[in-house]
């Protein structure tokens, strides 16, 4: 037996898209699985989170700081990283992702001066260190703003 021959035991699991109320004969007949009176079995039951008129855990909870609606999420990498390709490519977004060094949910990249780099590339990327801008023109490659 392993992982992928694993199924619930005969009979553990029911489905959901029975009807509801329908008689004895269905096993689901008179008060359509809603026990007897109280406040679950009427219509217009609470919401979810209703603590029966106590001050809500959502309440209860002390709230702090805020979350800024216009934040970007910058990846940063190291110029190190840029090792990775040949001598003489042009380094953008897209070659990036296909090498794995960046995933794909982000709103820019910039590369940071951390490590060497010892290959002429030209970089296109959102943003540079300026260590970084300097290491990459250093060895007569280009630092582009894309």
């Amino acid at each position: 037996m392993d992982l992928s021959n694993l199924k619930p035991q005969e009979g553990s699991k029911h489905s959901d898209n029975f009807r509801r109320g329908r008689g004895h004969g269905s096993g689901n007949g008179k008060t359509a699985g809603k026990g007897h009176k109280g406040q679950k079995a009427r219509s217009g039951a609470p919401r979810p989170g209703f603590e029966g008129g106590q001050m809500p855990l959502y309440r209860r909870i002390p709230k702090r700081g805020f979350t800024n609606r216009n934040t970007k999420n910058i990846v940063a990498i190291n110029i190190s990283e840029l090792e990775k390709f040949e001598d003489g490519a042009t380094v953008t977004i897209d070659a990036l992702r296909e090498k794995g060094i960046v995933k794909n949910s982000f709103d820019g990249v910039k590369v940071l001066g951390n490590g060497e780099l010892n290959k002429k590339l030209t970089v296109q990327v959102n943003a540079f260190s300026a260590s970084a801008k300097e290491k990459i023109e250093s060895l007569g490659g280009k630092a582009e703003v894309v």
